[in-house]
């Protein structure tokens, strides 16, 4: 499964970023789903984003948990200027070619392509689209 992450021109590989979905499972510890992401993970950088950041925070108040202290350790990578432009593009380009997407999607494919990194989701088909501009995906399953 780690062929899926792209290596740089020194052989070290890139940051991964963990999308909601898979901060979900991570988080639920009796997730057997969770766990195995753990083991694909280890050894490599990994962050989120503060779209994904705000998405399990909504979560959690929503079902009137606390978010796991877990969430303070991870490093967060804010939506920046370039990220809005990056993502009003990405989102404009494919809205045009008939193939809309969410914003959050777009927000968070453009974190990560200008960071050079990958993602780690179980929504594929969300983020399969923005391939095509440079971003990388890490198989999680």
């Amino acid at each position: 499964m780690r062929k899926s992450i792209q290596r740089g021109a020194r052989g070290g590989i890139f940051l991964i970023i963990l999308d909601t979905d898979v901060l979900i499972e991570i988080f639920d510890k009796s997730s057997a789903k969770g766990e195995r992401v753990l083991e694909e993970l280890e050894g490599y950088d990994v962050a989120t984003t503060s779209i994904n950041l705000h998405e399990i925070a909504y979560g959690f108040s929503r079902i009137s948990k606390s978010l796991p202290d877990e969430i303070r350790f991870l490093k967060t990578f804010g939506f920046t200027s370039e990220d809005a432009l990056l993502s009003a593009k990405l989102e404009n380009h494919l809205e045009r070619m008939g193939n809309p997407v969410g914003r959050f999607d777009a927000m968070i494919a453009a974190i990560c392509i200008n960071r050079n990194a990958a993602i780690a989701t179980f929504n594929k088909k969300h983020f399969e689209r923005f391939v095509e501009f440079g971003l990388k995906l890490f198989d999680v399953g």
